[in-house]
């Protein structure tokens, strides 16, 4: 109760609390006596601090807190996963509503992409489930496809997020488990040294957009229109073979070319209205990638055959005009070093290094080692590449690049304009500055 007292008292007045929360996947969900008395005795007291807002908690075990009746006590039943049974929590709740207190769970890693693009929920990796398979869990590569089809045993896809939100009015919203990586927790790697961190993230460990911060971005931002093409188009030894493509927007269609030649205009689908998940898998797989709610969310050509070059692709909006376009190209070898810049805020400066080729076009397959400098006033904090399987130090001035990317960040003096970045790639003999 004083934890609760103090957490209010502290935060009441900030104006981005819409609801506080008691709990998250706590044992005592299960517990009809001691569970629903103290859930409701937390509830009550935020209550009598702030009556302004409502009461929340995640439950991950559905049927027993709503057994319990623990459930029933919050001014907001909040459920965690599991979107098959929500017609059965409503059944029993007086509410009305419900929020996805943590969903999705998708894994990815930014900029890995894996051939065949197959659903997977992990199974095989995991350690309690029927389909483990301990030579596979060990022998992995540390690393989830950014096709974004890959979920755990307990979670799902985005999409199955979205149509539940849509097509549901009695779902207020959800929180997605996450926006941003985090060091442990590597599911469904585990097992697998050396992943250290989580795959779960919108963005990476490093704060670098993964293609599934598209994804989301074209559901959830309605003043921007989103328009994002995957995979990378460098793809050396696939000559001739299939290589789908995906597109993530908000417009309703768009027509893809490759090198000029289109390879189809398609709609997404409005009138797909089942799960992703619940689906049985065998062995950890889905036996195909067309499972039908990926086609209401997103643009896909699955039968891309792959050519080095130019992938465009042209959206469309209701009406049927061409109103935007995107491009991905492959790049040739690096030659240059890209800084780019984030707004400073602070006494920090957060800058992204990368690789490009003489045309500047981004080099999505990089992997070199580079070496930091910080002159001047400010010093050299921290660097981040989002790999969840390298063990190279954040604070030392020196580490790879992944998917062609990584993040410094500098210490800033007093001084604007008083301190020096100066990025080094000895592979191949190119420096690069910038003046923070």
């Amino acid at each position: 109760l004083k934890d609760i007292t103090n957490l209010v008292l502290n935060h009441r007045n900030h104006p981005s609390i819409v609801m506080w929360s008691i709990g998250n996947e706590i044992p005592e969900q299960w517990d009809a006596d001691a569970g629903v008395y103290w859930a409701k005795k937390l509830q009550d007291t935020i209550h009598e601090l702030d009556p302004t807002r409502p009461v929340t908690q995640g439950m991950d075990h559905a049927e027993d807190a709503l057994k319990s009746g623990f459930a029933q006590v919050m001014d907001i039943p909040g459920f965690n996963y599991h979107l098959d049974k929500y017609e059965k929590n409503m059944e029993k709740l007086t509410t009305g509503f419900l929020l996805g207190s943590e969903t999705a769970s998708t894994v990815s890693s930014r900029g890995v992409y894996k051939f065949p693009v197959e659903l997977s929920d992990y199974s095989q990796y995991a350690s309690y489930s029927p389909n483990y398979d301990s030579s596979v869990a060990k022998t992995g590569d540390g690393q989830c496809s950014s096709y974004d089809v890959q979920w755990c045993p307990w979670s799902n896809l985005p999409d199955d997020d979205f149509m539940v939100i849509d097509d549901r009015s009695y779902t207020i919203g959800q929180f997605v488990w996450t926006g941003f990586d985090y060091l442990g927790e590597p599911t469904p790697y585990d097992e697998y040294w050396p992943a250290r961190s989580s795959y779960f993230g919108i963005c990476d460990l490093a704060g670098l957009p993964k293609d599934r911060y598209w994804l989301y971005r074209s559901q959830w931002n309605k003043q921007d229109h989103t328009l994002h093409i995957l995979p990378h188009w460098n793809w050396t030894g696939r000559e001739g073979q299939v290589t789908p493509v995906y597109v993530y927007t908000d417009y309703p269609e768009a027509e893809l070319f490759l090198n000029g030649k289109s390879q189809g205009r398609i709609k997404k689908n409005p009138d797909v209205h089942t799960l992703i998940a619940p689906i049985p898998t065998v062995n950890g797989k889905q036996s195909t990638v067309n499972s039908s709610l990926l086609d209401r969310y997103r643009l896909r050509w699955n039968d891309v055959v792959y050519e080095p070059g130019e992938l465009k692709v042209v959206a469309y909006d209701a009406a049927g005009n061409a109103v935007q376009e995107a491009m991905v190209a492959t790049a040739g070898e690096p030659a240059d070093l890209q800084l780019d810049i984030e707004p400073i805020e602070g006494d920090l400066a957060f800058v992204k290094v990368s690789l490009v080729d003489e045309k500047g076009i981004f080099v999505p397959t990089a992997s070199d080692n580079l070496i930091f400098e910080v002159t001047g006033e400010g010093s050299f904090k921290a660097v981040c590449n989002g790999d969840a399987t390298s063990l190279e130090v954040f604070t030392e001035p020196h580490m790879h690049l992944f998917s062609g990317e990584l993040v410094v960040v500098v210490k800033l003096g007093k001084t604007s304009g008083a301190t020096k970045l100066t990025v080094r790639c000895p592979e191949r003999n190119i420096i690069k500055s910038i003046t923070l």
